[in-house]
Parts: C-alpha cells; structure tokens; sequence
C-alpha cells in the first residue's frame, strides 16, 4: 500500500492548479484589483463578498469568518477530504502521477473519492450503453411520451439500469471494481445472503458535482410489477449528500452566475425540459426538499449580496406542482426566503402543469413564458393563504389578516413591507391603517423588524442575516479587525500589506529603510519584521510560507490576511508604484519623527559644554534630510518608468 506523498510532488501539484479555478466551480468572483479576486464566502452564510482569492499566491482568505488556506484545504473544507485525497484529487485534474515515499511507488487509483466516482462513471457508462437495448423499450417510450429524443437522452446522460440482480455489479467487478467500492458508491445493496443491483429495470439519470463528477443517479420506476418507490436515488455515500446536490447544477452553473437567475423545479424531466426549451438556468432537488445546504451551494454562484446594487440583484424561481405537496414545498421554499438577498419568485403554470407537461402541451416557448411571468414570493403565500379564507365575509376577512399579518411582518427590506401591507389592504378590502396595525402588532410578538437588506452587523444573541444565531467568539490576539481606525494606522496597515503581497515591486533596500520604522500599532511591527528577515528569499514560491513560519502563532492569521486583502490598483504599473510610494510614506513618517525628536535634543544641548553631542546631532539631521532626497528621486524615478 502506498505512504505518503513525496513532498516535491505535492508543491508541484500545488503550482500547477489554479486555485481561482477550483474556487470558481463553488464562487461567483469577480475582480478586486490586479491580482485579487472576491466573491460570497461558501464556509459561512453572508450577504457582502468578504471572501478573497489570490491566484499568484495561491490562497484565499474571509475577513468574515476567519477561514483561511490554499487550495487542497478549500477541497478539505469544501468536499469533507484528507489532505492526501485532497492532493490525489487535484494530481488527477492536471494529470500528474504522483510518487510515494513509502509503499509501492507510483500510482493513479489515488482515494476513495477518486474510485467511488470511477465507479459511478463506468456504472453511467453502461447504464447509457443499455438504453438501446431491446429490454429498455419502456424507457425509451417513456422518454419520447415527454418529448425527449435520443439526443437530449445523451445530453443529459439518461440510460436504463437492466432489470437484473447483478448485471451492473458484475459488469463493474469485470472492470476491476471491488465488491466493497460498488457497495460503497450505493450502486449495490447488501441483502440477506448477497449483494443486490440496487437500480433495476429503471430509467436512471447521472447526479454530477459542479465540476462534472458523477457522485450519484436518481431512478425511475418503469415496470408493473416494480413495487419500489417511483423515484428512488442513491443513498447517502462518502461522495454524495442529497441535501447538499441539485441536480443540473453542473450544466446550469455558468448560465446562473452569467444571467444571475436559478429556476428551481421539482423532478429530473422538469430540468430536462426547461433546458431544451431554453431555461438553462434550471435545477432540482434530489429526493429532499430545498433548504439551508441548497441556499450555501447557490448563494456563492449567484454573487447574492445585500450590499449588491438592486440591478446587480438575481432571481430565485420556484415552480411548484399544485397538489398538496406542492403546497408543501411552496411553504417550505418560503420558509427559507429571508436567507437571500435577491427576490424570490413564484412560477405556477396555467392549469397546474408543471415544466415537462407545460413543454409538452404548449412548447418551448410557454416554458419561457413560465418563468418570464413569475410572482414574487410574497405575494404568492399572501394571495395562497387568504385564499384559505372566506373574505367576503367580515369574520373571514378577520382571520385572514391574522393569517397574512406576519407574513407582511416578515418582510426585512422597509419599502416592500409597507408596498405589501398597502397590496393586502386591497386585496382584502380593508383600511391601510388597519392592516399596519395588524402588521405592527404581528411584529412585536416575533421580536422583529424590518431592515433596508443592509447585511450589516448583528449584535451577538440575535439571528444573523442567514438566520443562524451570533453568539460570542473568542478574539484573536491579532487580525485586521483589532486594529484601530485611525489614519496613521490605515497607512502603516497598507504598507505591510505591500510589504507582504509586493515585497518585489518594493525592493529590498526600501524594505531595509522600513527595518526601523517604529509603528503605532505593535502588531503590525511583528510583520514587518518577519519580511525583513526574509529579504534574502524575496521572489520565492514559499515567501508566504516562510512569513507565516517566522511569525509566532498568534499572528499568523494577521499575515494570511494582509497577504489576501486586496490592493487599491488597477494594472500592474499601478500596482509596482502603489507598492513602492506607501513603504516610503512609511519610510518618510519615520524619518520625519526621528528629525523632529533631534531637533528637539539639539535645541536642549548646552551649546558650550555639549558641542560633540551638537555636532553628532547635526551630522544625524543632515543624514536624514539626505535619505528624503534619495527616497523622493527613488520615488520620481520610479513614476517615470
């Protein structure tokens, strides 16, 4: 069995893969200046980007919640990994073979991620090879009943798992599959004496990961004599969490960060149908309902952030089915409504079709009319439960506004609560003075109030903006947020921040100058002194490293963030000048303090019994005022180039 992986190969690995790239399959980012890159943290529920990717670096970091580490620990974090199937999973991205120190040398079957997925990937593989067989014709008809051809069946990967105990297991082991991994990846039960094909005579649709993996399938009964649920999925397996999977993700992906819309349906047909017909930005749960894990998977893609301009906001769609469990999930997708910050909506078609009926019945087009004559949420559950009432009545009319009451009390953004207790007063007939009665009342018995989607600060004890409770955190001993707020202080953080992100374009002389420079902020002197320690190693992949490796402990996340915050300048030239002229307005504070402090001593000397001491002071300002010089020609210089 192989050890562990050499450690040349695993920096190799490292500077091969982009980390934006494997941050971009979960986060929208965008640019934050050259080299820094932001979007909504996937680790922690917010509603402004607070977290930042540098690629040249190879880190990201949240000056939100803290989470900080390059990109084998995003994949720990992100997928629930070790570090070794952390590095094993990206050596199989750019294909690179990996050696191990002990153990059997070289090999490609790196983790049990990696083979769980294979497996899935040969099971999808023969699963699509039988939809042309003659036992499939019930799938194929079922396919064409709903309008899709052989193509959208090969789009969507769609096959047909044989109606048999252990065709699909046998045709996995004959490629080299363990017994033990087919169980594993859920493609087999374990029966009473036997293992068992757990999909069989049913039409099977791939559930892929964002980057394309098949971590799993959804099954649909096609037989009379199946006695098993109409749709049954893979069950929970190292690789697949149903709560945390929609399925069309990996296709949707770029068109719902590129067009800032998710259309949010109920079955695999309905996604199918809304991409043919157009709507790409659709997906669907698998086998659960939509919640908090769908939200944090979504939210990052979508770039949902309350201090986002309205125009910049998405769309989250709903469609429903019309039954009752329809209803259901309507009131649970409500539920969960606060958690954006875009709006939500409501897409019900006419007559209760729902996707996969409405393309069939009317075309493409009314499936695009669908989603382009939405409701919003609100107005949805308000009209939903004053329908549940008899307004024409005045007791109904009074049960109904209680019904409603803390729906409209619920609202967060101030203009729509008081648009929407201005819609109800209308639809149910009554005084506008009235219903805010109603609406105030209804919000003094939750403890709420509206807010203008702001996303600011939540006092500890009360629910945050993704409605998880704040509660008291220990405090680092050093981080961005401790320091104070003061001018001299910005600048002596921005200077550190170039000293650190920038150590090439300031150079080691001037980083030499900075050696003394006394700051107000001690924290910040801890830094800077581990940059000059490491002058000899400027332009080094490992400079980050070795920062974080001379700071004493405490001080290490100030470092992970000064190296991630991003820098005020739009091109490289912007950058190499910005980098330079703020260490030397730290470099010319500090000369300008130590020259004011010998002026003040030359002026206390008694100029008859201290004339050595006079001249060694005068010989110290003439230094200085020449090093001011040097440093404004050096800065001049610079500006020309």
């Amino acid at each position: 069995m192989a050890g562990r992986i050499a450690r040349n190969d695993i920096d190799e690995v490292r500077s091969r893969v982009n980390i934006a790239d494997v941050v971009g399959d979960h986060v929208t980012l965008k640019s934050a200046g050259v080299g820094s890159l932001k979007g909504l943290c996937p680790f922690h529920d917010e509603r402004s980007p607070s977290f930042h990717v540098r690629p040249q670096v190879g880190r990201y970091h949240c000056f939100g919640c803290g989470e900080d580490g390059d990109v084998f620990e995003f994949i720990i974090k992100m997928d629930h990994t070790t570090f070794q199937e952390a590095v094993e999973r990206m050596a199989a991205k750019i294909g690179f073979t990996l050696h191990y120190e002990e153990g059997d040398g070289p090999r490609t079957d790196y983790n049990q991620r990696a083979r769980l997925i294979a497996a899935n990937e040969a099971a999808l593989e023969f699963y699509q090879s039988q939809l042309t067989s003659a036992a499939a014709e019930p799938a194929r008809r079922f396919l064409g009943e709903r309008g899709f051809d052989p193509a959208a069946a090969q789009h969507f990967g769609v096959g047909f798992a044989p109606q048999s105990y252990d065709a699909t297991r046998e045709h996995l082991r004959g490629r080299g599959f363990s017994m033990d991994e087919i169980l594993a990846a859920g493609l087999a039960g374990q029966g009473d004496r036997s293992p068992y094909d757990r999909f069989r005579g049913r039409l099977v649709w791939p559930i892929r990961d964002v980057t394309g993996a098949t971590i799993g399938f959804g099954a649909r009964r096609l037989l009379d004599d199946d006695k098993g649920p109409k749709y049954l999925n893979t069950p929970e397996t190292p690789i697949y969490h149903k709560s945390q999977v929609l399925y069309g993700l990996d296709l949707a992906r770029k068109d719902i960060s590129k067009g800032k819309q998710v259309v949010i349906v109920e079955g695999y047909t309905d996604v199918m149908a809304c991409h043919l017909a157009g709507v790409t930005t659709a997906v669907a749960t698998c086998g659960t309902s939509f919640g908090v894990d769908h939200i944090k998977v979504l939210r990052p893609m979508l770039g949902d952030s309350a201090n986002a301009h309205l125009s910049q906001l998405g769309d989250i769609v709903f469609t429903f089915d019309p039954d009752e469990a329809g209803q259901r999930a309507a009131a649970r997708a409500f539920a969960e409504e606060s958690r954006f910050a875009s709006q939500t909506y409501v897409a019900v078609a006419p007559g209760g079709l729902d996707p996969c009926d409405l393309r069939l019945a009317r075309g493409d087009a009314a499936v695009e009319r669908l989603i382009d004559t939405k409701r919003p949420m609100f107005e949805f559950i308000i009209r939903r439960r004053l329908a549940a009432h008899d307004i024409e009545t005045a007791e109904g009319r009074v049960a109904g506004l209680r019904d409603v009451a803390p729906v409209v009390a619920g609202i967060r953004d101030r203009t729509l609560a008081s648009a929407y207790v201005r819609e109800t007063a209308k639809w149910l007939g009554v005084d506008i003075p009235e219903v805010r009665r109603a609406v105030d009342a209804a919000r003094q018995r939750s403890g709420s109030a509206p807010s203008d989607r702001s996303g600011g600060p939540v006092p500890v004890g009360q629910a945050g903006p993704g409605g998880e409770l704040v509660t008291p955190a220990e405090e680092p001993v050093a981080g961005l947020r401790l320091l104070p707020n003061d001018p001299i202080t910005r600048m002596e953080r921005d200077a550190v921040m170039a000293m650190v992100q920038q150590p090439a374009h300031v150079g080691a002389p001037l980083l030499g100058l900075a050696a003394g420079a006394t700051f107000s902020a001690p924290m910040l002197s801890v830094v800077r002194d581990a940059v000059v320690a490491n002058l000899d190693s400027i332009g080094a992949a490992n400079w980050l490293d070795r920062l974080l490796q001379d700071v004493p402990a405490p001080f290490r996340g100030l470092v992970q963030e000064l190296a991630l915050a991003p820098i005020p300048a739009r091109t490289d030239e912007d950058l190499a000048l910005y980098a330079r002229s703020i260490v030397v307005a730290l470099v010319e504070r500090d000369l300008l303090a130590r020259k004011a402090s010998l002026l003040g001593q030359l002026q206390r000397a008694d100029p008859y019994e201290q004339a050595d001491r006079r001249a060694e002071i005068q010989r110290q300002l003439v230094d200085i005022d020449a090093q001011r010089m040097r440093l404004r020609a050096d800065a001049e210089a610079a500006a020309q180039d």
